[in-house]
């Protein structure tokens, strides 16, 4: 061979997958689609069909199955990607019951080389492969004659110039076993998981010759539309230096939209940057966010706010209202208990490259946290630095916000150990002052940037938030409150 020689790469039509197939199928591939009972398989393959099929690549789908494959199509139209007009023009259905029940290798394999050879196909599908398998073992076949049959029938659709698919099911043990997975050019496994009250539904490229393909497990739904998936959003580390030195060199600064708060945060926040505003129940949190969204919007920079806990009813009771109403800010709002990480990391960048959003804010952690499957909730942690990295990757300016228990005696910055994910941290906190609780905030980072150190009292009013006066010392104006903890661990310019 003097020249190298190129594989086309055919594009699946199942949003997310041809990215975790390093571009997409190879053509002409000889591929395995297998995985447990329930979990999408062919669904998954008449995606892949009917999205391909055309009138110069036709189909055949050869089914084994104890069902007639009129009843399995019956379901199959339930979804948009269903086009009952390519049925008998483009996509053509042939059952193989008859030949399965002799159990018979050779008639098998003859009869799908028959259709192939008068049909022509670009695109040849069997479901399901596993039937034929089983047919075997009840005839008395053994594992050789299985090897045989699997290797005759790639080099057949090899040598037709058909791009081939196996659909089965299969359990991780088999994976070990069988000579199907040996001789395959590509493996899709499909999985559903169960913990608790959730299901899963995760796919990973176990195999795909030629081309590099994504690691790892990654979620999907099955909706109206078929299948989609949201690939595992994994930081590259050269890619995290460059974005970090992009990040930290000196930047434009954001105003917060709260007059008093810039100077404290040394002149705004750095674009790009992560702010983590944790305080306890009730003491501005979201008002805090609103009004970094709607600064945003004065300035002409289109906001998100993804909204865990808050239905979308009680968003437009908030100042946001108007905002909402002439597209500066638009809400992604999340209140199932299911979600994983990247299926929300997929819809919050979809969002934001729709609208072009420079602003972003994640209100609340904790509801954030209930939305994800337990599975992900358990590694909250690990999630959060993901999305995180990603996001902030983008250009875009987050602020978060989280709920912290004022437990006055234990100074606290987050409820999950994840601070350090935070470019900057404004932590609120209630103190009793003459008989009245009254709320403080104080600037506790801004990484690569001088900020006050002091802490200020702030109050809500009709108006938006009124920073005020700075507390230099607690010392007669505490009425004997354990609050007094507030200068605990900080530098109050007290002696």
């Amino acid at each position: 061979m003097s020249e190298k020689l190129s594989i086309r790469r055919l594009q699946t039509g199942i949003p997310g997958l041809d990215n975790l197939l390093g571009g997409g199928l190879p053509e002409f591939s000889f591929n395995l689609i297998a995985g447990t009972p329930g979990t999408g398989k062919t669904t998954l393959a008449h995606q892949i069909m009917f999205s391909l099929a055309n009138s110069d690549n036709r189909a055949l789908f050869f089914t084994v199955l104890g069902e007639p494959a009129l009843k399995m199509l019956r379901y199959q139209q339930q979804f948009q990607f269903f086009d009952v007009n390519k049925i008998n023009e483009c996509v053509r259905f042939i059952n193989l019951a008859a030949e399965l029940t002799e159990g018979n290798f050779d008639r098998v394999l003859s009869r799908i080389a028959e259709e192939v050879r008068n049909y022509g196909p670009s695109l040849v599908f069997v479901d399901s492969f596993r039937s034929v398998v089983e047919s075997a073992k009840v005839a008395g076949q053994g594992v050789s004659e299985l090897q045989r049959f699997i290797q005759q029938l790639g080099m057949q659709m090899t040598s037709w110039q058909a791009t081939t698919f196996l659909i089965g099911e299969y359990l991780t043990p088999e994976t070990e076993s069988s000579p199907v997975f040996t001789v395959a050019d590509g493996i899709l496994w499909l999985s559903q998981n169960l913990q608790r009250n959730s299901a899963v539904r995760k796919l990973q490229v176990v195999k795909m010759r030629g081309q590099a393909q994504a690691q790892g497990l990654h979620t999907f739904r099955i909706n109206d539309k078929g299948i989609e998936i949201f690939p595992r959003a994994v930081i590259e580390p050269k890619k995290e230096i460059e974005s970090q030195k992009k990040r930290f060199a000196p930047a434009e600064r954001l105003s917060m939209g709260i007059p008093g708060l810039d100077e404290m945060l040394g002149g705004g926040l750095p674009a790009g940057y992560s702010l983590l505003v944790v305080g306890p129940s009730g003491s501005g949190k979201t008002i805090f966010a609103t009004e970094f969204l709607a600064e945003g919007a004065r300035m002409g920079e289109r906001g998100i706010i993804a909204a865990f806990e808050k239905s979308p009813s009680q968003l437009l009771s908030t100042k946001l209202a108007s905002l909402f109403a002439t597209g500066q800010v638009e809400s992604l709002a999340i209140r199932s208990l299911d979600y994983s990480i990247d299926e929300i990391l997929h819809d919050m960048v979809d969002m934001i490259d729709r609208v072009g959003a420079k602003r972003l804010v994640i209100d609340s952690l904790s509801g954030f946290e209930l939305a994800l499957a337990p599975e992900f909730s358990e590694d909250f942690r690990g999630s959060l630095y993901r999305m995180i990295g990603k996001l902030t990757g983008m250009g875009v300016t987050i602020l978060m916000t989280s709920e912290l228990e004022d437990r006055f005696t234990d100074l606290r910055f987050s409820p999950f150990g994840s601070a350090f994910l935070a470019d900057a941290i404004i932590v609120q906190r209630y103190t009793e002052i003459m008989g009245q609780l009254k709320r403080v905030l104080s600037v506790v980072k801004v990484r690569g940037s001088e900020h006050s150190k002091d802490i200020r009292l702030f109050d809500v009013t009709e108006e938006g938030i009124v920073i005020g006066k700075t507390l230099s010392g607690y010392d007669g104006i505490m009425s004997g409150h354990p609050a007094v903890s507030l200068g605990q661990g900080i530098d109050t310019g007290r002696p």
